[in-house]
């Protein structure tokens, strides 16, 4: 079976409870979704937007509020996330893609805005590099990239405190430890999460300009690139 299968299985899995299990397992999780509009220039109007590893639509039902007549692309691997926004946005001008992001076909100068949600991290270092180059293609001249994540490597000297400090968070809302034996198992099988300062240098690398971290807690990270 495939990585994104297996990927794909999971959140399947974990898409029954999703939001309440996302504001429970990951710190943060309001203000690092709420930033997706927050932290947009003022004078900024997406006519059309790319939401990779849509999961079940929590970025893009940020947006859709202040851009109700923009086109929607939303990509995720997980068919049980994708009818849950199918559900959610029926009223919306949307295309879904049912599809591991990695595959999916980025078509150059077609976007205003590509949002990330929690989903990079399942990309090792090379394959992000590859994206970030794909991204800055996909957007057209001054559009913005927004990708909120955890951005630390599991070999940064820091990792071992943030497992800590986030397996203290995860047990206030699941004291049985259930939920973080699986978020554990997941994070060792599927994720690869990469520290926020290399990853603005392999943006620069990939052709973006004003790179900014306007939230920034621990290395729970919301990040903001122009092309």
């Amino acid at each position: 079976m495939e990585k994104g299968e297996n990927i794909a299985l999971e959140f399947n899995e974990f898409s029954k409870n999703y939001t309440d299990d996302m504001i429970g397992c990951v710190p943060h999780y309001l203000e690092l979704v709420s930033s997706f509009v927050k932290y947009l220039p003022d004078n900024f109007k997406p006519i059309s937007i790319l939401d990779l590893g849509c999961g079940n639509g929590n970025i893009t039902a940020q947006l859709i509020p202040y851009f109700p007549n923009a086109t929607f692309t939303l990509v995720d691997a997980s068919a049980e996330m994708i009818e849950l926004c199918r559900n959610q946005f029926s009223g919306y001008e949307i295309n879904y893609s049912n599809m591991y992001f990695k595959d999916f076909i980025f078509d150059a100068e077609s976007y205003d805005l590509i949002v990330a949600g929690f989903s990079l991290h399942h990309c090792h270092n090379i394959e992000k590099q590859s994206i970030f180059k794909d991204i800055n293609s996909a957007l057209k001249k001054d559009g913005i990239f927004s990708y909120s994540d955890l951005m630390i490597s599991k070999t940064n000297p820091g990792h071992p405190m943030l497992l800590e400090d986030w397996n203290q968070f995860v047990n206030i809302s699941f004291p049985d430890g259930e939920k973080w034996t699986w978020i554990m198992e997941h994070y060792e099988a599927f994720d690869k999460p990469t520290d926020y300062q290399l990853q603005i240098e392999w943006l620069k690398n990939a052709g973006f300009s004003n790179i900014q971290t306007p939230f920034k807690k621990d290395y729970w990270v919301y990040l903001q690139a122009v092309k």
